[in-house]
């Protein structure tokens, strides 16, 4: 059971704010209930049981990275906000 300094305590460690005193009984009870609940999950033998990661089914789909370059390179270097120099961008240096 938890008491009403404990709740307060957690309310104020999640920086929840609790109004009146019927507030923090009816959170008081809520908080022991889900604690008890909580409790009966720890008495269930789970050693048999594989751990579970995704419950969906569904899977990433990876493929490899290749360059496509759709224009010529002179003209995709032209469109350029920096300047160009040895058919590379120049790019200021920034510390």
């Amino acid at each position: 059971m938890v008491t009403k300094t404990e709740l307060k305590h957690l309310a104020k460690l999640a920086k929840l704010h609790l109004g009146d005193e019927k507030e923090v009984e009816k959170f008081t009870h809520d908080i022991s209930r889900i604690l008890e609940f909580v409790g009966q999950l720890q008495e269930v033998d789970t050693k048999s049981v594989q751990p579970t990661f995704q419950v969906t089914g569904l899977q990433n789909v990876m493929r490899n990275d290749e360059i496509e370059v759709s224009g010529k390179e002179a003209e995709l270097l032209e469109c350029s906000v920096f300047s160009i120099e040895n058919n590379s961008l120049k790019i200021p240096k920034i510390l």
